[in-house]
């Protein structure tokens, strides 16, 4: 029965489209990712549940939901959280109005924010105090741009386009500084810089190297992934910057590129006429999504999944000391 069971298994692959699926070197959950998660499920067992988030840990809807499950209470505004409360800063960092506020408020507060956020709203004060107005090139309204802004006394003003850089006010052109929003990669960046390179000539930023690694190194591997694939799956929620941006790098290369949130939200219909299919996945997305949908593709196809020849990444960032609240 055995024999006849394999024999019929081979005969169903047989019918299936053969499909090749390239999986993204590296991709998912960044160092900083898995710092902020770990907080928080850190807390919740040292401290018991419920605790408080300032804002998504990060901007993952399972993460989010898992972390919910937990004992994790999720909230856009610091005036929802009880006084004295355990609460969590999100990892795109808060400003300095939100800790004086959690102070006023007695929370017992856990900073998650990235060690690569706080190097970006370390260098905007240095600039400040420098007197130089401040320039962060990022996306209006984003939690981390948020977050920087409020770290800045004096004139700071946001960009996203050529057309904002070209439109922006400073009081000395002589004394200007820019940072950058993390989730952008020095190409999502380099136009925007060269255009205030040439509007102001003494311009002061960050060195490249200090971009987020993990950003960079995402997007670079789906260009070369463009070379090699007909298609290209990035896993990732919808409201994460990281996530759309993979999705553009594909885009801006040609391909047919769809931002899914998990398997459910895979259209088979995008496979016809593909036979090589890339899957990468943002900094916040875990790889158990990954595996669904390769899961769900098997039901469909005779899959050959294999991995990019990437970089496998080894950067980890310590987590901070829990104090004893209890």
């Amino acid at each position: 029965m055995e024999g006849k069971t394999l024999q019929l298994n081979a005969m169903g692959n047989m019918d299936k489209k053969k499909l090749t699926v390239i999986l993204a070197q590296p991709r998912g959950f960044c160092a900083g990712v898995k710092r902020a998660i770990k907080i928080v499920e850190t807390a919740i067992e040292k401290y018991g549940a419920p605790v408080w988030v300032l804002h998504e840990i990060v901007h993952n809807t399972h993460v989010i939901k898992n972390l919910s499950e937990a004992g994790a209470i999720f909230v856009e505004d610091i005036n929802e959280i009880p006084t004295g409360a355990i609460t969590i800063f999100s990892a795109h960092g808060v400003a300095t109005s939100v800790e004086e506020k959690a102070a006023q408020k007695s929370l017992k507060v856990i900073d998650a924010t990235c060690p690569l956020v706080k190097k970006v709203h370390y260098q905007a004060q240095k600039y400040n105090k420098m007197g130089h107005d401040i320039v962060i090139i990022g996306h209006h309204g984003h939690p981390e741009v948020e977050g920087t802004l409020g770290r800045v006394d004096g004139n700071v003003t946001v960009v996203s386009t050529i057309e904002d850089v070209k439109k922006l006010k400073v009081a000395n052109p002589e004394k200007v500084a820019y940072v950058t929003q993390t989730t952008l990669s020095t190409d999502d960046t380099r136009e925007l810089i060269k255009e205030l390179e040439r509007r102001f000539p003494n311009i002061k930023g960050p060195n490249l190297s200090d971009i987020c690694y993990a950003t960079q190194s995402r997007q670079d591997a789906v260009r070369k992934l463009a070379e090699e694939v007909d298609m290209l799956l990035v896993v990732g929620s919808q409201n994460s910057s990281n996530s759309n941006r993979l999705r553009e790098t594909g885009t801006a290369r040609g391909l047919p590129a769809y931002l899914v949130d998990n398997a459910d939200h895979v259209n088979l219909k995008w496979f016809e006429n593909k036979s090589v299919v890339g899957i990468t996945a943002g900094a916040s997305a875990p790889e158990i999504l990954v595996q669904n949908i390769i899961d769900m593709l098997q039901e469909h196809f005779c899959l050959d999944v294999r991995p990019q020849n990437g970089k496998k990444e080894t950067m980890q960032f310590k987590l901070p000391k829990f104090p004893d609240y209890n």
